[in-house]
């Protein structure tokens, strides 16, 4: 049996609205982390960064490790994949319309 994860766009722009949560992302990008180096720079409580963090992991953005007593989380890339395929779809849609409108502006010149 194939297994395929489904992301939910909903929960990921929903996560992804907060600007507090981008930022934890971006820093995850860099390398994986414990809890407490993610909330250190918000200047937040542990209980308020895991607030975020769950967010984050609801959304399948992150992924925790437990290794012994801490947890060890990391960006999931598949998941931000499939919010930047969706925008994609319109960027595209976007750009042919700007196109098509330059185009026939030019045309009447």
């Amino acid at each position: 049996m194939v297994e395929s994860k489904v992301y939910d766009l909903d929960l990921i722009f929903q996560a992804l609205s907060d600007p507090t949560r981008r930022a934890m992302l971006r820093s995850l990008s860099k390398k994986e982390r414990v809890i407490t180096e993610i909330a250190e720079p918000f200047e937040m409580s542990l209980a308020a960064a895991s607030k975020h963090i769950k967010v984050l992991e609801r959304a399948k953005l992150v992924h925790r490790r437990k290794e012994g007593s801490f947890s060890y989380l990391s960006l999931n890339s598949k998941a931000m994949m499939s919010a930047d395929k969706w925008i994609g779809y319109y960027r595209r849609f976007w750009e042919e319309q700007l196109d098509s409108l330059k185009n026939l502006l030019e045309g009447e010149e």
